[in-house]
């Protein structure tokens, strides 16, 4: 079975850091990428960060490039995103995605991926 659960989500301050971890299944083949969107209330679902699980290459959305680090551990099976200072307008319900067919590049986009956690709760306060 494959699973896809994340954690770390909380309550912070503005300029506070935070650290959230997916833990996923490791199959024969794949995953071959894993990423991290977020989503807050009333707004559209939107791409934070993605890697490729085995060059480890990483794409980060304008919005926390420079603040933001994704990096995964392979022996551990799990897609870290670290999160540095933090701001209101981060807060939001974050979601953790794996693609497990490797059939696409666009990392981008959440079609690229076939499983999704269930998310974790961000909220930073003023």
């Amino acid at each position: 079975q494959v699973h896809v659960v994340e954690s770390g989500g909380g309550l912070v301050q503005a300029g506070d850091s935070l650290t959230l971890s997916c833990r996923a299944s490791k199959l024969a083949y794949g995953p071959y990428a894993g990423g991290w969107f977020r989503q807050a209330p009333g707004k559209e679902r939107e791409f934070v960060a993605a890697l490729s699980w085995d060059s480890g290459y990483t794409v980060t959305a304008d919005s926390v490039k420079g603040r933001f680090t994704i990096w995964r551990d392979k022996d551990a099976n799990t897609v870290v995103l670290e999160m540095k200072k933090l701001q209101p307008e981060d807060t939001a319900k974050y979601y953790c995605a794996v693609d497990y067919r490797g059939v696409s590049v666009r990392f981008r986009e959440e079609s690229t991926y076939d499983h999704w956690g269930q998310g974790t709760q961000v909220t930073v306060s003023s």
